[in-house]
């Protein structure tokens, strides 16, 4: 007798018989084999192995049998759905291979066709006239060194013994970003120049001291063929014992035939800076110049003021130093005949590929 549960009626086991099974083992392993590839195979999958398939339905008949018949009939049962589960996955194992193969076949590249392997954009002048910058100065055994762009006005214009009433703190030169306030002796400021830090080098390390401070700067110059508020310089610090202007001048010397050849001379100019003294504005000679040969100013430099010095606590009669800055921009200018700075931030990705700087 069948349970008050059992919706089956126990004359009524059809889906048991060893021919059912067959056929359904049959059906599934044709079913199968015509699927054309993993999508539809599993879309049919849950019509032989899914609950309502043939085969599960004949192992849900089970219970409708004599104890005696059960033992049997399970067997053929369990068979039957490893027959069919068997064949699913020899299918799918082949139409996964299918699938691979077409894959590579779809998606292969043929690399002996001729294609266009032109860039559509470069490295910016800048950044590479940076790099090669500080390979010279690193390859000489100076450290890069960093700072913050906004910065107290101590580090920006006092430690560079830049008074309180000189012109370059007014609002004609210079980003103000906040002003000095009670229990804080100086405003901050967008630097100016990267010699603040030059002052967090001799302030957070013992002589000797070579480093490079490569970095944006801003001032309020209007935007023109020539200025920027935004432009980028590289300054150069050495603070040891027994440093000399003749030190300074080789060093820029060495400094110009790698940017702009062999052939290139240099001058020094007496001027006046703040931080160093004596100082000198640093010409460049250009005998192959566009406009004929000529000498074009490119930096500023001189000896470190012995007030700086001591002001980063630094004796200024045990060690000198020289210090010296130039523009980077200015640099790309000179070394490409560029005549319009505005050229170099337009974002036109046509511009470093024009100068063959796209390396």
């Amino acid at each position: 007798m069948s349970y008050h549960s059992d919706p089956y009626d126990p004359k009524q086991v059809a889906y048991l018989s060893a021919e059912a099974l067959e056929e359904a083992v049959n059906a599934a392993d044709k079913a199968f084999t015509e699927a054309a590839d993993l999508d539809a195979l599993n879309q049919i999958k849950h019509q032989h192995l899914g609950d309502k398939a043939p085969v599960m339905l004949a192992r849900r008949e089970i219970g409708a049998l004599p104890p005696a018949a059960k033992s049997d009939a399970g067997k053929r049962v369990n068979a039957a759905r490893q027959a069919i589960n068997a064949a699913y996955q020899a299918r799918q194992e082949v139409l996964a291979v299918e699938a691979a193969e077409r894959v590579l076949r779809d998606e292969t590249v043929d690399v002996t066709l001729p294609a266009d392997r032109r860039r559509t954009g470069a490295r910016h002048p800048i950044n590479l006239m940076t790099d090669r910058i500080t390979d010279m100065f690193v390859a000489m055994g100076y450290q890069v060194a960093e700072g913050p762009e906004i910065e107290p006005e101590w580090f920006n214009f006092d430690a560079l013994n830049i008074g309180p009433n000189h012109p370059a703190r007014t609002m004609m030169d210079t980003f103000f970003v906040a002003a000095a306030q009670a229990g804080r002796d100086s405003g901050l400021v967008l630097r100016t120049h990267t010699s603040s830090v030059q002052i967090h080098s001799m302030l957070t390390q013992e002589p000797p001291i070579y480093t490079l401070a490569p970095g944006r700067v801003y001032r309020t110059d209007e935007v023109d063929a020539t200025h920027s508020p935004v432009f980028h310089q590289t300054e150069g610090l050495v603070v040891d014992k027994g440093i000399t202007m003749a030190h300074l001048k080789g060093t820029l010397e060495q400094f110009a035939r790698t940017m702009f050849g062999p052939d290139v001379k240099i001058r020094l100019r007496p001027s006046y800076f703040p931080f160093t003294e004596p100082s000198a504005e640093l010409d460049v000679w250009f005998a192959a110049h566009k406009d004929g040969p000529r000498w074009i100013e490119w930096g500023g430099c001189g000896m470190v003021n012995p007030r700086v010095l001591t002001a980063c606590g630094i004796d200024p009669h045990v060690y000198s130093g020289f210090a010296f800055g130039m523009g980077i921009d200015r640099a790309v200018m000179l070394r490409h005949d560029v005549t319009d700075m505005r050229d170099m931030f337009d974002g036109d990705v046509r511009f470093p590929l024009a100068l063959g700087t796209e390396e």
